[in-house]
């Protein structure tokens, strides 16, 4: 299994949106992926509490069977949609991808 979390920074003001308004924009976006790939065993995405300091504004945790699932999920329609969207409103990103052993 594979562990795929990114997380995002996003700008004060992009695509006629705030910050948090960005944030559950893409919360939605992503969301709407969760199930586009065969083989997708966790799928959670987490803003930012408010009033809590924190470096990254929105997150997703998710695991998929095998590099393949991974791979689908990266290149489908719906996560394209989302990452267009993300592309502009975001300030900064990190990703990490790792195998789970069972």
């Amino acid at each position: 299994m594979i562990r795929h979390i990114v997380m995002w920074k996003l700008k004060e003001e992009a695509e006629g949106g705030t910050r948090a308004q960005n944030a559950q924009k893409m919360r939605a976006l992503l969301e709407n992926c969760s199930n586009v790939a065969p083989g997708t065993h966790e799928f959670q995405v987490g803003i930012a509490a408010p009033g809590e300091e924190s470096t990254y504004d929105v997150v997703l945790v998710s695991t998929f069977k095998d590099a393949a699932a991974l791979n689908a999920y990266q290149i489908h329609p719906e996560h394209e949609k989302a990452k267009a969207f993300i592309g502009k409103v975001r300030e900064t990103r990190q990703c990490v991808d790792y195998v789970i052993e069972l």
